[in-house]
């Protein structure tokens, strides 16, 4: 049957780690993400591509550090654009190409994507998110008293800026990619997690300087748009529990309910599966079904044949 599915891909699927982060190097990383989801639509599926985006954020604001003296530097929701703009392009064109060795010629769009946060998100009073390159601890205080940047130190690392990650409220597009994709458009949305935007009183939309989790947005988008599936590619093949001990678990089809339980259990840490497992039981609480999966068995685990799957009742 065919299915609606936001396919959120997580950072690996565009820099690989300790990978010099060259365009050619994305460019290529990308083309095989889109050969696979490719796959999934020639199985007759309509798709809303979804994506991460640190690590290219990361190097934009570096590149602004490097070159402020010459050129001003942007604010990071800009930065956010940027990079939404880039890999969007790199997965339109590559996602084109594929499909077009498949045969089909179906429309793929990117859309340049707002996320609306709350002004009074808890998130904006304890900004925890760290962002750019690293500093001395010299360096960040006096960053921090030119620029009224939060900084801190990370894990031994060095000092870094932190900024806020609010709960997404709202994909402002989420109502035009729910039309496209009604008539089978395939839409790469709300990449990052969406540009972060909140409304002022007037109602009048204002860019912050936050990060959006990309899982989290993805939940909203899926539900937005009226998905039947939200699936989130990561650089596992299943969740796991009682993960890198002897007796570890993966997890193939469970009920919300048993998931809930491990989630009590705290068997999801928080700095990596823990936020994909919330935006997944969310869904299913709707009653969609959620996958978490790797890239690579991201066409068998939507016929259910791979990865974890989660539904509200077998």
């Amino acid at each position: 049957m065919a299915e609606k599915i936001v396919i959120a891909l997580g950072g690996n699927a565009i820099l690989q780690p300790k990978q010099e982060a060259t365009y050619e190097n994305q460019y290529e990383n990308v083309r095989i993400s889109t050969e696979i989801i490719s796959k999934i639509v020639k199985n007759g599926h309509t798709v809303i591509v979804t994506h991460g985006n640190g690590p290219q954020v990361g190097n934009i604001l570096r590149q602004n550090e490097e070159a402020k003296d010459v050129v001003p530097p942007f604010p990071l929701d800009v930065c956010s654009a940027e990079s939404q703009g880039f890999i969007g392009y790199m997965m339109e064109q590559t996602l084109k190409n594929e499909l077009t060795k498949l045969g089909l010629n179906r429309e793929v769009v990117s859309l340049l994507t707002q996320t609306e946060v709350d002004p009074n998100d808890v998130a904006f009073e304890d900004p925890s998110k760290p962002i750019g390159v690293f500093y001395s601890e010299e360096e960040a205080k006096l960053l921090a008293e030119e620029k009224g940047w939060i900084v801190k130190e990370d894990a031994g690392r060095g000092w870094r800026r932190v900024v806020a990650s609010p709960e997404p409220k709202s994909i402002l597009s989420s109502e035009t990619i729910k039309r496209l994709t009604d008539d089978e458009v395939i839409v790469i949305a709300a990449g990052g997690g969406g540009i972060p935007v909140m409304r002022e009183k007037d109602g009048r939309l204002k860019g912050v300087e936050a990060v959006i989790d990309k899982d989290r947005s993805a939940f909203r988008l899926a539900e937005e748009s009226k998905a039947d599936v939200l699936m989130i590619l990561t650089d596992v093949n299943n969740v796991f529990v009682n993960y890198g001990k002897p007796d570890q678990k993966a997890l193939g089809s469970i009920t919300l309910e048993e998931a809930k339980i491990y989630a009590d259990e705290g068997q999801f840490s928080a700095g990596s599966m823990g936020p994909k497992m919330e935006a997944a039981m969310k869904f299913a609480e709707l009653g969609g079904r959620a996958i978490i999966c790797s890239l690579g068995q991201a066409d068998l685990a939507v016929e259910g044949k791979a990865g974890t799957q989660i539904t509200k009742v077998q």
